[in-house]
């Protein structure tokens, strides 16, 4: 098996967590990768990873490089892709990626480069594990290495998870998508935000507390987003804590109003987003949801993965 060619992206935050870059620099050495791009763990140009020209500099890269790597890795998330959904080269992009094997991967704040890539090029690109908080972490989550592996490196993909959602005996098909709550709503009636009809939307987020985040929901509801979709899967909802305010009310409860309220299959449960474990999809990639007896079933494929022996 040859080794994997990694390059390193930083689109948003500098790398604050020196060690933990170094940790998952380290461990995917010992995977038997090669890593370029090096270089990105030493800017850093206020909260920013670099200026908005180096940064941009990074993705539009990857259209003009001699060779491609296998895997294109966003170093972490933060903030800071939004400014750079301008300055890149989406038709170079989508003639250089759309017909290559190259595997595009960040989450968080890396929605916001998916959401444009789909939107303007048509690729398919990963929500999966960054260099720092996950193959960096002080404690490596075999979930999210496994699970990230076995999806890069086959055509097809399928997952389960456990739910406890009432919608028993469903079977639905379209295209995967989502991301992070906030960026999604943040490029809402823009040119940036894919038009997806009969879609599998996945959603998570950090730091929001319910209210916000069931804001958001109806932010996606009232625009017409959730109506056009299958159903809507949700991810995990880190320190999204109430305050003495909300008088018991939390996030089971805003994700019972959305269900109300859009009448559409709202399936819980799904390890996406900024906790250790946390799957590697595909996004705009045709999937399969089926959910029965507590139990939800995704498949996909038809996206990017390494060829053999790599």
């Amino acid at each position: 098996m040859s080794e994997t060619a990694i390059r390193l992206i930083a689109p948003s935050g500098y790398p604050h967590d020196r060690a933990a870059m170094a940790r998952g620099v380290a461990r995917l050495r010992e995977a038997g990768c090669e890593l370029d791009g090096l270089e990105v763990l030493d800017r850093s140009e206020q909260r920013y990873a670099g200026s908005d020209a180096e940064r941009a500099a990074d993705l539009n890269a990857l259209a003009t490089r001699d060779a491609l790597p296998d895997i294109a890795l966003a170093i972490r998330g933060g903030y800071g892709a939004t400014r750079l959904l301008t300055q890149l080269h989406y038709d170079a992009l989508r003639e250089r990626l759309g017909s290559s094997s190259t595997v595009l991967v960040g989450h968080s704040d890396f929605t916001a480069l998916q959401l444009a890539l789909h939107a303007k090029s048509g690729l398919c690109t990963f929500s999966g594990p960054m260099l720092g908080a996950d193959f960096g972490a002080e404690t490596l989550s075999e979930f999210t290495w496994r699970h990230f592996w076995d999806t890069v490196r086959a055509p097809a993909t399928q997952v389960e998870w456990a739910t406890t959602s009432d919608a028993d005996h469903l079977d639905v098909e379209g295209p995967l998508w989502g991301g992070n709550l906030a960026v999604l709503c943040s490029l809402l009636g823009t040119p940036y935000f894919p038009a997806i009809d009969g879609g599998i939307l996945f959603v998570e987020d950090v730091g929001e507390p319910p209210f916000r985040i069931e804001r958001m929901l109806y932010q996606l509801h009232l625009s017409g987003v959730l109506g056009r979709q299958r159903a809507l899967l949700l991810g995990d909802f880190s320190q999204c804590r109430p305050s003495s305010y909300d008088n018991g009310y939390g996030l089971v409860d805003s994700f019972a109003q959305i269900r109300r309220a859009s009448a559409m299959p709202v399936i819980d449960g799904l390890p996406i987003g900024h906790e250790p474990d946390k799957f590697t999809l595909p996004f705009g990639a045709p999937a399969r949801l089926q959910v029965a007896g507590g139990r939800a079933q995704l498949s996909f494929s038809g996206y990017p993965h390494l060829p053999p022996g790599v």
